[in-house]
């Protein structure tokens, strides 16, 4: 086998950098997105027929279509269509997080559901407005029913994060682009940056799994 470690000694650091580049995207896209994802939840689940039309439609076409087609077009046509020479840090926390909401409010939809009948009912006996029975009583219930889901769906977008590399935005897939560039040689690079991807998933995996041990043990 012909591998040499050894040559992407120099290039560690340049690559370790893209770790912050790569998450700084992620995490703004995943606020964006459960935010979004949870307005599109209530707006299916409420009696208004025109914001039901809406949110189902967003979703089919966000749900429906290749996330890498939906960040071309955000990169590309923005500055076509407006003049605007959009960044591409902007382009991938517009469509990251776009597509990621269309998944979050189906995911916080069916949590919101799940919860007993018997809870709304409660809050309304007691004159509960709508909107504060939600934050305060049913919200809460749903987001513990519904954490695991959630950790998936940001796992999956950390790991679609090197979608991002095709914009030229310097993440850790961009990075590894770079340096095997460099180097004439991909596979080292390559099998590096992978280490850093598990890695982050694995970080991921267990924050969530503490944090909903602490939800559980809260009961």
């Amino acid at each position: 086998m012909n591998l040499d470690f050894s040559q992407i000694v120099p290039y560690i650091p340049f690559m370790l950098e893209g770790i912050w580049v790569t998450l700084q995207f992620v995490f703004v896209a995943i606020i964006f997105g459960f935010i979004l994802g949870t307005v599109l939840a209530l707006f299916k689940i409420g009696s208004i027929r025109p914001l039901r039309w809406f949110a189902d439609a967003y979703t089919s076409i966000f749900r429906g279509t290749p996330l890498i087609l939906q960040l071309m077009i955000i990169y590309f046509a923005i500055p076509q269509l407006t003049g605007y020479d959009i960044q591409p840090f902007l382009s991938a926390v517009l469509a990251f997080g776009l597509n990621s909401s269309a998944y979050v409010s189906e995911i916080i939809r069916a949590g919101i559901q799940a919860v007993d009948k018997g809870q709304t009912e409660a809050a309304q006996a007691l004159g509960v407005p709508y909107r504060q029975m939600m934050i305060d009583v049913i919200l809460p219930q749903a987001l513990k029913n519904i954490l695991p889901a959630l950790m998936n769906e940001f796992i999956t977008l950390t790991k679609e994060s090197a979608l991002v590399s095709t914009i030229s935005y310097l993440d850790l897939m961009r990075r590894a682009q770079v340096v095997g560039a460099d180097l004439y040689r991909n596979f080292e690079p390559l099998l590096f940056v992978g280490l850093l991807y598990w890695l982050m998933v694995m970080g991921l995996t267990i924050l969530g799994k503490l944090v909903e041990r602490r939800l559980r043990l809260s009961d």
